[in-house]
């Protein structure tokens, strides 16, 4: 069994609903949710929108290889609604969004799929939920815990100059 950490994330419709049914659709595609953390709200990240993210972070447990943990996450965006990926940098608003975080400690650099996810750590909507549920596990690749890394994006939110 791997523990998969996942970023979920809605800004459409009704996002709490959103994200609970996509919890429960990843526990029963790939693997047994044992934690959910509760749910932020936060402003849009990358692109101007109207409408405010609700976002969490899940464990899931699964037998299932990183890059089939990737297509079944994408089969459930789908499901929910998800007609557009982000591509290239450009976000858009969106029903459903669910990133692998961390797959284990496996460091991974495919076209496809990048672990850990390679922007998690600048993120403080995917750190602030991901800490209430993770904040001792290694990242693989910063060797540092996620509560450290994260108290370091918080610092950094704090010295950084409003523009």
């Amino acid at each position: 069994m791997a523990n998969v950490y996942l970023g979920l994330g809605t800004n459409l419709g009704d996002k709490a609903t959103n994200l609970r049914t996509a919890a429960r659709l990843i526990n029963d595609e790939i693997g047994k949710v044992i934690s959910l953390s509760s749910f932020y709200e936060t402003a849009p990240w990358g692109f101007a929108s109207e409408h405010k993210f609700l976002n969490a972070a899940a464990c899931v447990e699964t037998i299932l290889p990183p890059m089939e943990v990737l297509h079944r996450t994408q089969e459930i965006e789908r499901t929910l609604g998800r007609t557009q990926k982000s591509v290239g940098g450009v976000y858009h608003d969106r029903l459903i969004d669910i990133d692998l975080l961390l797959y284990d400690d496996v460091i991974l650099y495919t076209p496809e799929l990048v672990l850990p996810h390679p922007l998690m750590i600048e993120r403080e909507f995917v750190m602030k939920p991901l800490v209430e549920i993770a904040s001792e596990t290694l990242h693989p690749v910063l060797r540092k815990t996620l509560g450290e890394l994260f108290l370091n994006v918080c610092q950094q939110s704090i010295h950084t100059p409003e523009k």
